[in-house]
């Protein structure tokens, strides 16, 4: 739920490094990571360019920062971040595949 406060949620601030992320999640609190990409820099990349760059930093971070036990996001990516999400269950065996299939030739 967009702007929803959470209780006792931990605030890790704006891209903070791993280590303090990890330690914060052992605290046993929901941890809050802020994905939104920096204000436009003027590198000369077309609209296009630089969102495309924005949503692949934003998934990397999200991934990242699943897998080290942050729980709340903030993005201006939702869909991809959950998609994301998602992956990072299954690839650490917390939530099944939506699809299992079996490869035969």
């Amino acid at each position: 739920m967009p702007d929803a406060m959470i209780a006792d949620a931990v605030d890790a601030g704006y891209r903070p490094p791993v280590p303090r992320v990890r330690a914060l999640a052992a605290g046993g609190r929901p941890v809050l990571v802020r994905c939104v990409p920096p204000a436009p820099d003027g590198t000369g990349h077309g609209p296009g360019a630089r969102r495309n760059e924005e949503l692949a930093e934003t998934l990397a971070l999200v991934s990242v920062y699943a897998w080290a036990g942050a729980r709340l996001f903030a993005t201006s990516h939702p869909h991809a971040a959950r998609q994301a999400l998602d992956m990072v269950s299954s690839i650490r065996g917390t939530r099944p595949p939506a699809v299992a299939r079996r490869g035969l030739a």
